[in-house]
This record gives C-alpha cells, structure tokens and sequence, in this order.
C-alpha cells in the first residue's frame, strides 16, 4: 500500500509546487496590472514625463530602455556564441580551458548586479570615459546576460552533433562546418537565449543607476545618459511622492513588454521543435 501511494504523493506534491508558483506569478501581475492598467494610454506611451514622474508619460524611458537593451543584446550575443563555439568545437569538455570557461560564467552567473554596476562604473564610465551613457550601461547588462546566452548556445549547438558529423564525414572544414551548418541549425535557441537575457536585462536597475543614470530626456545617441523602465519604477516609488499611479502603469509596460518579446522568441524556438523559454 505504501509503495502505492508514493507516485501519488510525488505526484501531489510537484502538482502543488506547480500550482504556487502559477499563484504567485498570477498574484503579482494581478496586482500590478489592476493598479496601473488604467492608466496605461497612447499618450501615456508618447509623452514625456512631467513634475518629476507624477504626471506625462513615459516616451523618452522606453526609447532609453530599448537603446540599453539593444546595446546589450548586440554585444552579449557575439561573446555568447563565441564561448559556445570555444566550448563544443575548440576544446574537449573535461580540459583545463573547459574547466575554466565554464568557471568564470558561473562566477559571471552569481555576482549581484550592484557588483556589476560598481565594475561597469569603472570600467566603462570611468577609463574608458563613456561617462554615463546608454552605451555604459548596455554593455555592462551584456556581461550579466553573457552566462545565460553562453549556457543557451552551447547546449544548443550540442544537440546539433549529428549535423557536425554528417559535415566532417562529407569532408568539409571545421570553420564551414560551424558557420554553414551549426550556428543556421541553432539560430533559434541561441535567439531564445538572448530572449531570456532580455528579460533579466530589461528589468535591472541597480547595475544601471550607476552606469546609464536618471536622466529623463529623449537621448540623441548611445552616449547620451538614459533612466530605464526599471530605474523609471524605481524612482517613482521610493523618492517620487505622489507618484505611485504612473510606478504601476510604468510596471505594467515593463512586464507586457517582457511578456512579448518572451512570446516572440517561444514562437521563433518552438518551429524548431525546441523550448528553452
């Protein structure tokens, strides 16, 4: 009887931790949505922000958040494929380099991104003289995101090995082999890495307000200091009195904004037959 009831239990048992993470998530998106939703509109999207947040919109932070996100996005996503390709093609998997490229995505993995924005702050605002600027603060998200995308790619590209040695069996050369055949066939998981790179880069704002500022402005270019979504939200409800109302439609952009490009990138991955988001 007991060896009866143990796939029951377990079976319980994953059904009801399923089902509290499903609340939870649920509970929150409840509560953002029903607070800000209302007040979420065309002009609100188009229109900047006026007496510090509490009134206008939000148009120059979403232009802001793309450029950062852009920035991130396009120099995360060449130092993702190239670890990747590093790892499955350059080295065996049990070697010292393996051992130690995996050693520092993982310690990249685990620094809290304070961490990251005191290092970004040095490094790209103050030797390399970017200030604060979009550009400091994409490419101080695109070393956060770089595990995630490396992890992505490289498990990607590993379930592509038959197509690696129908290549070498033909003949070909490893370097056609990897751009003609590999990195074509792994296209969409590595993009649906960069997809949940997007979500955790989208919703920083420690590393940020260090790197890409507050400023509240349309920028001009990618060295201009912008405020994100996140660091927008951020602002609003803590030192904004009064300014809770656009903090929660703000929150709601933010997460239909996550929700979409997630969607998008699941539609992309699941042509091939695969789901990493």
């Amino acid at each position: 009887m007991h060896r009866n009831l143990r796939p029951f239990v377990n079976d319980l048992v994953v059904r009801a931790a399923v089902a509290a993470v499903v609340l939870v998530l649920a509970a929150i998106v409840m509560h953002v949505v029903t607070r800000g939703a209302a007040l979420v509109s065309w002009d609100f999207l188009t229109t900047a922000p006026r007496a510090a947040g509490r009134a206008g919109g939000i148009a120059p932070v979403l232009v802001s958040t793309a450029a950062v996100t852009g920035v991130a996005l396009a120099a995360a996503l060449p130092l993702a494929v190239g670890a990747a390709v590093f790892l499955v093609e350059a080295v065996r998997p049990h070697t010292v380099a393996a051992r130690l490229t995996r050693g520092c995505l993982g310690v990249l993995a685990a620094v809290p991104s304070i961490v990251f924005g005191l290092a970004g702050n040095m490094i790209f605002c103050d030797w390399l003289g970017f200030g604060f600027s979009i550009l400091a603060g994409g490419l101080t998200l695109a070393l956060m995101i770089l595990p995630i995308a490396a992890c992505v790619a490289e498990t990607t590209l590993r379930m592509h090995g038959e197509d690696r040695r129908a290549g070498y069996a033909l003949g070909l050369p490893q370097r056609r082999i990897v751009w003609s055949i590999m990195l074509p066939a792994a296209a969409p998981g590595i993009f649906a890495g960069l997809g949940l790179g997007f979500g955790r880069a989208v919703a920083e704002s420690a590393a940020l307000i260090f790197t890409s500022g507050y400023v509240v402005r349309m920028p001009d270019s990618v060295f201009d200091s912008g405020r994100t979504l996140a660091v927008h939200i951020l602002d609003l409800a803590m030192n904004v009195p009064g300014g809770d109302g656009n903090a929660f439609a703000t929150a709601t952009v933010l997460l239909a904004s996550v929700a979409a490009v997630v969607a998008l990138f699941t539609a992309l991955d699941s042509k091939q037959g695969r789901d990493f988001v």
